[in-house]
This record gives C-alpha cells, sequence and structure tokens, in this order.
C-alpha cells in the first residue's frame, strides 16, 4: 500500500532530513514490491507549497528516494506511491496541489466514471492533470472547499460523504494541509493511519523510522509537533486514528477529532474486489 507521513510543527520553521525510501537492498530483492514513485510536499517561510517528487521506480533510479533530504518548512507531507491507477508519471505521482493545498492519499476509490461526471459538474475537471483516483479525490475536496468558503474540514466531510454514497470505496486515508493547518481521514478500515502528539517533547532529538520512511530533525529535539504516519515508527507511542475519524491540527497545534463517518461506504470494496494491480498495490 502506499505510506503517508505528515509532520506539522505549527507557526516554528524547522528543519528535518527525509528519506523517502529506506531499505533499497531489500526493495531491489522484493521487485513486486518496489515503489512507483516518492514525493515530499513542504510549506516553507513565505506560505507558498513546494513539491519534491520523482515517479520512476525504485529498482529504476532510487538516488532521488533514498538520497537524504535536508528540507526547512513548518509542513511537510510524504508519500510512497504503490500505482492501483494511472501510468509512472510525474503527473501521477503524490503529493498533489490544488488551490495552494497539498495532498496525499493511500487507497483504492472505484467507479472512475461517475467520479469524472461529478468533478465535470462541478466545474473542477481542469485540476485533474493525472489519471489516479487520488487526484480525482482531492479535486472533489477542493471543490467542496470552495462551496464551504475555504473551510477544509467542511469540505474533506462533504466530499467524502458524497464519494461514500456514490462509488465503490476499499479505502481514501488521506493528509491534506495548509501552511497552517494539517487534516488526516482514516476511512473506512482496510489499512491504518496513526497520529502522534509531540506536543511536550522530552528532549530527545526526533528520529522515526519505518520500512519505508525515515525522518529526522534535531530542531524538533525541543520544539512541539503533531505526526501523522501510515504506520507505527520506531521509538514513539502512535495512537491508531479509529475508521471514520477525521483528525485537525491548526497552526497552535491544537488537535480536535470528529467520528465524521461512523458508518462504511454504501459500496465497500473487498481485497478480492480490487483487480489486480489494485490489490497488488495495496500489499503490506
Amino acid at each position: 500500500m502506499c505510506r503517508l507521513f505528515g509532520l506539522h510543527a505549527g507557526h516554528r520553521l524547522v528543519t528535518a532530513t527525509f528519506w523517502l525510501l529506506d531499505a533499497p537492498d531489500n526493495l531491489a530483492e522484493q521487485s513486486r514490491r518496489n515503489p512507483d514513485g516518492t514525493g515530499l510536499g513542504v510549506f516553507g517561510a513565505d506560505g507558498g507549497a513546494v513539491l519534491y517528487k520523482e515517479p520512476v521506480a525504485a529498482w529504476q533510479d532510487c538516488e532521488f528516494a533514498t538520497e537524504a533530504h535536508d528540507v526547512t518548512a513548518t509542513t511537510f507531507v510524504a508519500h510512497v506511491r504503490y500505482a492501483s491507477t494511472g501510468a509512472l508519471d510525474l503527473v501521477n505521482t503524490h503529493p498533489f496541489l490544488q488551490d495552494g493545498r497539498i495532498f496525499a492519499h493511500n487507497g483504492v476509490v472505484g467507479g472512475l466514471d461517475v467520479l469524472d461526471d461529478r468533478i465535470r459538474e462541478l466545474g473542477v475537471a481542469d485540476l485533474v492533470r493525472g489519471q489516479t483516483d487520488s487526484e480525482r479525490v482531492f479535486a472533489l475536496i477542493t471543490a467542496a472547499t470552495r462551496t464551504h468558503d475555504g473551510d477544509v474540514g467542511a469540505g474533506i466531510v462533504e466530499a467524502i460523504g458524497w464519494l461514500a454514497d456514490n462509488v465503490p470505496i476499499y479505502a481514501v486515508n488521506l493528509l491534506l494541509s495548509t501552511a497552517t493547518d494539517v487534516w488526516a481521514l482514516r476511512y473506512p478500515d482496510s489499512h491504518e493511519l496513526y497520529v502522534l502528539d509531540r506536543r511536550h517533547p522530552d528532549a530527545r532529538r526526533l528520529r522515526l523510522r519505518s520500512p519505508r520512511i525515515r525522518a529526522e530533525s534535531e530542531h524538533l529535539t525541543s520544539k512541539p509537533s503533531v505526526v501523522f504516519a501510515s504506520e507505527p515508527m520506531d521509538g514513539e507511542n502512535w495512537r491508531p486514528i479509529a475508521p471514520g475519524e477525521l483528525v485537525h491540527v491548526d497552526a497552535g497545534l491544537r488537535i480536535s477529532t470528529r467520528l465524521a463517518f461512523p458508518n462504511p461506504p454504501r459500496h465497500l470494496l473487498r481485497r478480492e474486489d480490487l483487480s489486480a494491480k489494485a490489490a497488488a498495490s495495496q500489499h503490506g
């Protein structure tokens, strides 16, 4: 499955180092499980978004993914892609940028013809540059956010609620970030998503490691932060986000949560319902 990682340091600019693939030898031995792209999106000192991403699979060229990326920002969103829809092109590589917001997704959404009709109806078809279900989901959220005068939380609830009622869903775990706020959603229970509350750090240098993503920051030894990841990372006490739970972290690092989707999607997909390509992309 795709790997998600988000780090929010509030108003403070911090420097963090990322390795978007941390086990290249192991991955080279298991080419079927190799990623189909890696990316990092950040918000810098001026509040502007910058994306660094590379669509090439690790076994073809692992330099981008395995080299250290030192980035200074307030908010970071990283993604390792296992393609379920769309070619291995830059336009299909996460994270995506729309209306100054950064978005990354883990899961599978079906009924793309129905979703495309809805996107055209809402007048946001021009936002979709590639072929992924993820970028379409983001466009739907962007359209709903616009109708709610920029209220991203309301936009997420409206858009995902429409998806849950109208198209088949396997998973829509997502991270969505502005320069000041981050939202995370786990829906339904197909994949896990975790949150780490480091608003009261214990004087240990931030060192987070998983089989796919590693992050370190000396700045966050003493400065507060909130972190999201699709799998627990070493050395910290992660809380699993409940199925249907929407988590919001604002500029002051205040955390609010709500059970936005207590019920599963109307057309819930199981692993056996997926195409061979989509099922392969959802491996552990």
